[in-house]
């Protein structure tokens, strides 16, 4: 079956936050896709609906046989049925997570520049974000082992959270690369969380490594944050997992999701998620294949018609990290901020500044290419407009 990618959905009158912009702006910045989901994960909420009580739910076997059976084939990682907790998000999970696994005042430690929220989730728990910002040589990222020893050694770092694959530089950490973090996790009694919501989203080709199966060390200090909810643009229904293979760990995280209350499906999460991992292989392939070409297309376009802008390399993902430092300089703008400011006031493209993100991210804009074809040329066409 060939499913439709091209196809210009309207999402304004549904309260959507993306879209949530002035009339001709054009939203490029949060991490959702402009895609309606695939037809059979649509089809089992449609069913799920026709029932018509909605009740309080519980998680089926059907979810832990789905999230162990797609693990498995897909990602090789076999989970055990006792390691899955349900939650209703990844976010909610790392929060509870940082307020049961950790003390106030004690630092998290965090690879800048990485998702934004992950310093909300700290911050707002009253901890301390400790940065081990990635290397940065003009081209690519890579991780600053030494730093990295240094931080992990402090005593008052307790957690780190690992992003696998990396949001926003899109970049597939190797199995040598994870070992080597867990190795040093281990050696200084650092719990991972190590979310890996973007799993899926690898371009054709380009296959992750689940942090929990590169070694035992991995696996015996490490919660693992998987969901559909990125891959199969669900995240309004708040479905999503954690693997926990320690005992003690285990139980230290399932309370905590039970104290804060977010570790119970609503009537659509557990059979959206089943459908997406046992009916929507087919569709996320394609939807693979597209994203791979949009973010092609947006390297040639950039590398054609903006030199002064880099993409950085990235194989996961629809998001790319573009470095505008030359830019910045050459305009007088002080940082990507100004440099985002000024690009939505002239044409109305909205990307992300990549300061929040931390590190040198303040050099860079983050960009979303989940998107119609016909969208992603009209925000290329207005990024060279504001660029001229």
């Amino acid at each position: 079956m060939k499913y439709d990618f091209d196809t210009v959905i309207d999402r304004r009158p549904t309260h959507c936050l993306k879209w949530d912009v002035a009339q001709g702006e054009l939203p490029m910045w949060v991490a959702d896709m402009d895609f309606a989901t695939a037809p059979e994960i649509r089809h089992a909420i449609e069913a799920r609906a026709d029932h018509g009580v909605f009740g309080y739910q519980d998680v089926s076997e059907e979810w832990y046989r789905t999230y162990q059976g797609w693990w498995q084939r897909r990602h090789g990682l076999a989970l055990d049925r006792e390691w899955l907790i349900f939650c209703t998000g990844v976010v909610p999970a790392i929060s509870s997570m940082v307020r049961k696994l950790t003390t106030p005042a004690e630092k998290v430690l965090i690879q800048t520049p990485v998702y934004n929220i992950f310093f909300n989730s700290i911050l707002n728990n009253g901890r301390q974000a400790l940065e081990s910002p990635l290397k940065y040589d003009g081209e690519q990222y890579q991780v600053d082992f030494a730093d990295l020893e240094e931080k992990l050694s402090d005593p008052q770092t307790s957690l780190m959270i690992l992003c696998n694959p990396h949001n926003p530089v899109g970049k597939i950490w190797t199995r040598d690369e994870l070992a080597r973090m867990g190795e040093l996790c281990k050696k200084y009694h650092v719990t991972v969380v190590s979310d890996e919501i973007h799993c899926d989203l690898t371009d054709p080709g380009c296959e992750y490594v689940p942090f929990a199966s590169v070694s035992e060390a991995c696996r015996s200090i490490s919660v693992t944050c998987i969901a559909p909810t990125k891959a199969f643009n669900l995240a309004g229904l708040q479905t999503a997992a954690v693997a926990v293979p320690d005992e003690a760990l285990r139980h230290k995280v399932w309370r905590g999701l039970n104290t804060d209350e977010v570790a119970e499906p609503n009537a659509f999460a557990v059979e959206a998620a089943v459908a997406a991992f046992t009916q929507g292989e087919p569709w996320l392939m394609q939807l693979r294949e597209y994203l791979a070409e949009n973010k092609r297309i947006v390297r040639e376009s950039i590398g054609r018609e903006l030199p002064k802008l880099h993409v950085v390399p990235s194989n996961a993902t629809y998001l790319l990290w573009l470095d505008c430092g030359k830019v910045i300089e050459e305009g007088g703008w002080e940082d990507a901020a100004g440099l985002a400011d000024h690009i939505r006031r002239k044409t109305g493209l909205y990307l992300s500044e990549g300061g929040q993100f931390g590190g040198n991210g303040n050099r860079f804009l983050r960009m979303n290419v989940a998107c119609p074809r016909s969208i992603l040329m009209d925000g290329l066409d207005r990024l060279k407009k504001a660029l001229e």
